[in-house]
């Protein structure tokens, strides 16, 4: 009797206790995210102060504009061109380069590969050789799509 009692609370009490259990890890998540957002709103407070100071503004105004007071002059130091380098500390060649691929013969032939092909998009491999319009599997793109 006394098991069939433990038994019965167990059924009907466990339910509950997921449900109490889940709302407690939402309480806790919610209030990581609100301590989160007054973090946000604690340093977007910050930000406006410092943009109600004449000072502030009056420093951003010269450092992002290059704004200047009547009668001031801003100079500009331009680097010396003779001296330009990449990241890598090579320097930049003064000469256009040209790629060696053809981007547009690719696309092309990819878009006639898939679009005339018989086959479904599971069985396309993408063998497709830029610049010919043929793939390992498909042939001529022309004669592929010619039947339809």
């Amino acid at each position: 009797m006394i098991m069939a009692l433990v038994v019965l609370g167990v059924v009907v009490l466990a339910p509950s206790l997921k449900l109490v259990i889940e709302q407690h890890q939402q309480i806790a998540t919610m209030q990581k995210s609100a301590e989160l957002q007054k973090q946000q709103v604690a340093q977007l407070k910050t930000q406006v102060a410092r943009w109600n100071d004449p000072a502030y503004i009056e420093a951003q105004a010269r450092n992002r504009l290059l704004y200047v007071f009547p009668g001031e002059y801003a100079y500009l130091v331009i680097p010396d061109p003779t001296k330009t380098q990449t990241q890598n500390g090579e320097p930049i060649s003064k000469h256009i380069q040209n790629t060696q691929v053809d981007w547009v013969g690719a696309l092309t032939s990819s878009i006639l590969g898939a679009g005339l092909s018989d086959q479904t998009a599971n069985n396309l491999d993408g063998t497709a050789t830029p610049g010919t319009g043929t793939s390992g599997k498909l042939g001529s793109p022309t004669t592929s799509g010619a039947g339809r």
